[in-house]
C-alpha cells in the first residue's frame, strides 16, 4: 500500500478515534494524546499520522499536506474547504443551533446580529433563510453576547443545552447535526485511490 498522511484532530474525540482505528487494524503504538509529539507512524509505517488542532484539519487536507483527515463536521463546515467528505464516524455527536431569548424574532424584515465561533456557518444558514445578518466572531462564552446586548442571537454547538439554559437563553432553531467525519484531499483520492479506499474499507468494517 502507498504511504498516506492522516491528519487527526486534537480534542475530545481523539482517543475514541484512535480506538476506532485500532478496531480497524490500524495501530499507532507510540500515540498518546498528552504527548508533545506531533507525528506518529502505524506499525507498518504506511500511514503517517499528524496530530493537529481540530480547526486546522480541513486546511491540511485541502492543501494536500494530508491525504486524509479526521475532524468534526463543525470545523469542516466553517472552513468551507474544497475536499471530499466520505465517511461519518458517528463520534462526538451534537448539533449546531441558534439560541437567544424566548420570542426573539428571526425574519427578513431587519438585519440580525449573530455572535458565534463559527461565523461562516451562521452566515450560510441565515442566507439560505433569506435573513440578513451581521456576524461577530467570538472564541468563547458566546452565550454572554445576547445577555449584554452585543448580539440578538448566537450560533453554537449544542450537546445537552445546559449552558444555554443556565444563562437564560433558549434554543430557537436546530441546525446541522455534527459528528466526526473522514475527509479526503481531492488530488490524493485520484492518485492514491487504492490506498485510501483500503483505509476507508477497514474503518467501515470496524463501524459495522
Amino acid at each position: 500500500m502507498e504511504s498516506i498522511t492522516l491528519a487527526l484532530a486534537k480534542g475530545r474525540t481523539a482517543t475514541s478515534t484512535i480506538t476506532l482505528l485500532k478496531s480497524a487494524g490500524i495501530h499507532f503504538p507510540d500515540f498518546c494524546d498528552k504527548s508533545r509529539k506531533l507525528v506518529f507512524y502505524d506499525t507498518e509505517e504506511r500511514i503517517k499520522l499528524i496530530f493537529v488542532k481540530a480547526v486546522d484539519v480541513p486546511t491540511y487536507v485541502e492543501t494536500g499536506a494530508a491525504d486524509i483527515g479526521i475532524a468534526g463536521k463543525d470545523n469542516i463546515l466553517e472552513s468551507q474547504a474544497d475536499l471530499y467528505e466520505l465517511l461519518d464516524l458517528g463520534l462526538g455527536k451534537c448539533k449546531f443551533a441558534v439560541a437567544g431569548f424566548a420570542g426573539q424574532q428571526m425574519d427578513a424584515t431587519s438585519t440580525l446580529t449573530v455572535a458565534s465561533k463559527y461565523p461562516a456557518v451562521a452566515e450560510h444558514f441565515f442566507k439560505q433563510k433569506g435573513i440578513q445578518v451581521e456576524t461577530i466572531k467570538l472564541n468563547g462564552s458566546v452565550e454572554l453576547a445576547p445577555l449584554i446586548g452585543m448580539a440578538d442571537v448566537i450560533v453554537d454547538i449544542v450537546e445537552t443545552g445546559n449552558t444555554i439554559f443556565e444563562n437564560g437563553l433558549t434554543i430557537l432553531e436546530d441546525m446541522d447535526p455534527i459528528s466526526t467525519r473522514l475527509i479526503v484531499n481531492k488530488a490524493s483520492f485520484a492518485t492514491k485511490t487504492k490506498a485510501i479506499q483500503q483505509v476507508i474499507k477497514k474503518i467501515e468494517a470496524a463501524l459495522e
